[in-house]
């Protein structure tokens, strides 16, 4: 973790521009392995053949470091290394480990580079590959962006078959039987008379041996557990409640603390009246904070209760007070000035656009929040040395490194405890939880502090979506799209987060226009323009971060031209779509709708296509106009995600994308009033009922040529297919979101 520290404090690029400023490395440093970081920590007689598993000689152990906050990825890693171990699941037992930069998320690279997700020119690959082997020097060990299954697939697999094909070594050892005849099926190497000798039992024999290097994996046709549905490792602990959360941890002699900060995020806290809170039961300790306080008390509820007691002298906000003085600043950044950069320039929009019938519209996207379930918090014990943390956390390196800068100890006298996660949507990205629950516990020497945020704590301190605006002119010729110029205004969602991090980030950022820049269309005119609005309200990654809003942008304007056209909505898309993986989501998708066919009175169907993280990603939505509001009826949603791990697994991520990102739309924004979020819990800031819940049908294809994560690309087509079909139904554009300010839902 040292390199990430020295390296990580100059300059990186994570999902928008590139990264290699300041960097220097050449092919042997790149490819040059990590040391496994288990050999440190092995007893006499255990084994370990890489980063990801150990063996003793009574439990097989499995890493599975990419965080999981209920997208099921620990189960899906430990099926790619399972699958080429020969080993069941419920053979296995499942750790996050410990931070170290062998853990590497190389899957980032994708996203990292500003060509097409099909571009395979050189070009292209080369800086993918640079890319890549950049994050490896950086040792930048994360969760997010719908990577885990991009950087896993072939590392979890190839650490199996190493793990195999070692313990094949030692049991030729033990046993005298040449390899060739050995073979190996539930956790042991079977010698041809039939003896099982178990990986356990080989452990210690193991040790002793140097790791089979060379290695070849098994074809996708001989899978034991991969691509077939799996029962998830967490399925049993979170059906009968018994799953361990970040929140339901306890630690020997600790403390329970909650905070309150300014609700103007970032605003100073001038001074404070505790008197109440330090009269009240179980209060131990009130301690004053940055830009708040926070109280010590022994439970949480009590802790909770006190601190919403204090009365507070808040400082103002660092960005605009009230909601509309945002969209303003918004509106008023789509100048040459504030050009971040033009994405795509087909043809000659300008002249196309002259002495032509021009369609124009605006579109708008609020700021929402990510709500997940679990309130963030932490526990954290900091002594004389350094500190232990227990939460769940996407970035395990940064937060091991922002512990150690607070507590003034080296960055490897900071153990981290990763947990499962009750949801995260990007939230378990940000620090705000850890760095507080660091400071309180830095007070406290020795005494473990457990820290939990109130909900409405959780709402006023979140790191929100992105507002954005987007601006489209379009001119239709011969009943066909011909012409469309897209500007998209936003706050840079890289930056803001990136800053947060003490993180410099230069250049572009894609999020600004991800799913609108990287449309599937051949438009003979296309420009496609972000615009980088300087920093309102701080935001962060929210569930498939610019394509959330920019394909809502993109994929309604779309539906507006092809209505002028006269054009049919999915046959004007499959006309324009110019690549064969997007073109076959589209064509499928036709089918399971039954695309074309009459639906009735009052009924209406719209579809919208939008990739995000290389997944190409069409839904349609299917709607019915009633006496109460518009019904949901069904949604159809296919995706190609190149491989298929898990085909459960994948249709729950999908449909559960969708069904977020039709909620957001329909109901959820944050906005602000003398500078504080005006919604301050769920009942304000509402999900999807399940009265409202359409029925969802899913699909999923295994055309494109690498494997892609599906934790996010469900969501960013919801809004617009909503729209459509509304649309369709009614004959009312809805141009911006949440839908329930202008339409009524049943």
């Amino acid at each position: 973790m040292g390199r990430l520290r020295t390296i990580s404090r100059r300059t990186f690029l994570i999902g928008s521009t590139a990264v290699l400023g300041g960097v220097a490395f050449g092919t042997f440093a790149a490819n040059k392995p990590y040391d496994n970081p288990l050999l440190a920590d092995l007893g006499d007689g255990e084994a370990s053949f890489n980063p990801f598993v150990k063996i003793t000689d009574e439990t097989i152990t499995l890493i599975v470091n990419h965080a999981d906050s209920g997208q099921g990825v620990q189960s899906a890693q430990a099926a790619l290394i399972a699958e080429e171990l020969d080993v069941d699941l419920d053979q296995v037992t499942l750790s996050f480990g410990h931070p170290d930069p062998a853990y590497y998320n190389a899957g980032f690279a994708a996203e990292a580079v500003p060509f097409m997700s099909f571009d395979r020119s050189l070009p292209a690959q080369t800086m993918r590959g640079l890319a890549a082997d950049a994050l490896k020097l950086l040792g930048l060990q994360g969760t997010g962006g719908s990577t885990s299954m991009p950087d896993q697939y072939v590392k979890l697999r190839t650490a199996g078959a190493v793990a195999r094909e070692t313990l094949k070594l030692a049991a030729s050892a033990q046993s005298g039987v040449p390899v060739a005849e050995l073979t190996t099926a539930g956790g042991a190497v079977q010698l041809p008379d039939g003896t099982a000798l178990t990986y356990q039992s080989l452990a210690a024999q193991a040790a002793q041996i140097e790791p089979v290097k060379d290695v070849t994996l098994r074809d996708p046709g001989t899978w034991r557990l991969l691509g077939k549905p799996m029962q998830r490792t967490d399925s049993v602990a979170k059906s009968t409640g018994t799953e361990t959360y970040g929140i339901d941890l306890k630690v020997d002699g600790m403390v329970h603390a909650a905070v309150r900060m300014n609700p103007r995020k970032g605003g100073a806290m001038n001074g404070y009246d505790a008197t109440a809170a330090e009269g009240m039961r179980g209060v131990s300790q009130v301690i004053p904070l940055a830009n708040g306080a926070a109280v010590i008390a022994n439970n949480t509820w009590r802790a909770i209760t006190a601190v919403n007691a204090i009365d507070f002298d808040w400082g103002p906000a660092p960005y605009p007070a009230e909601q509309d003085d945002h969209w303003q600043a918004v509106a008023a950044s789509f100048t040459d000035d504030r050009l971040d950069k033009e994405w795509r320039a087909d043809g000659d929009v300008d002249s196309a656009l002259t002495d032509v019938t021009v369609i124009e519209a605006e579109y708008r996207a609020p700021y929402v929040a990510h709500q997940p379930l679990e309130p963030i918090g932490a526990i954290v014990r900091v002594d004389e040395n350094g500190a232990e943390v227990w939460a769940g956390h996407q970035l395990p390196g940064f937060l091991t490194m922002k512990v150690a800068d607070i507590v003034g100890c080296p960055i490897e006298n900071v153990v981290f405890h990763n947990q499962m996660i009750g949801g995260s949507f990007g939230h378990r990205l940000e620090f705000e939880n850890i760095t507080l629950a660091t400071e309180i516990a830095k007070q406290l020497l020795g005494t473990p502090v457990k820290l939990t945020f109130s909900r409405e704590e959780d709402f006023a301190q979140d790191f929100t979506r992105q507002i954005g605006m987007s601006r489209s002119r379009g001119a239709i010729k011969d009943g066909k799209v011909d012409s469309w110029a897209l500007d998209i205004a936003t706050p840079s969602p890289v930056a803001s987060q990136g800053g947060r991090m003490g993180q410099a980030v230069p250049g572009p950022d894609m999020q600004i226009v991800s799913g609108a820049w990287n449309m599937p269309y051949a438009i003979p005119h296309l420009r496609v323009r972000g615009y980088r609005v300087p920093e309102l309200a701080p935001i962060s990654s929210w569930r498939s971060v610019g394509a959330s809003t920019a394909g809502f942008f993109a994929e309604s304007f779309l539906d507006e031209m092809i209505h002028a056209a006269g054009a049919d909505p999915l046959e004007e898309r499959l006309r324009l779509c110019n690549h064969p993986v997007h073109r076959a989501v589209l064509e499928t998708i036709g089918e399971m709708s039954n695309w074309g066919s009459d639906m009735g009175e009052n009924r209406g169907r719209g579809i919208a296509i939008v990739e995000s993280f290389g997944v190409p990603t069409a839904e349609v939505v299917e709607v019915t106009m009633t006496d109460r509001g518009i019904k949901l009826d069904k949604v159809y949603v296919v995706a190609d995600v190149g491989q298929i791990i898990d085909p459960v697994n994948l249709e729950s991520q999908l449909s559960g994308g969708a069904i977020w990102g039709l909620g957001h739309a329909i109901n959820a924004e944050i906005t602000y009033a003398d500078g504080i979020a005006e919604q301050e819990n769920f009942y304000t800031h509402d999900a999807m009922r399940m009265f409202q819940c359409p029925d969802v049908a899913v699909k999923a294809l295994e055309n494109a040529d690498m494997i892609r994560g599906a934790g996010e690309p469900g969501v960013p087509p919801a809004p617009a297919a909503l729209a459509n079909a509304i649309f369709a139904a009614t004959g009312q554009r809805l141009r911006e979101m949440p839908f329930n300010k202008f339409i009524d839902f049943a």
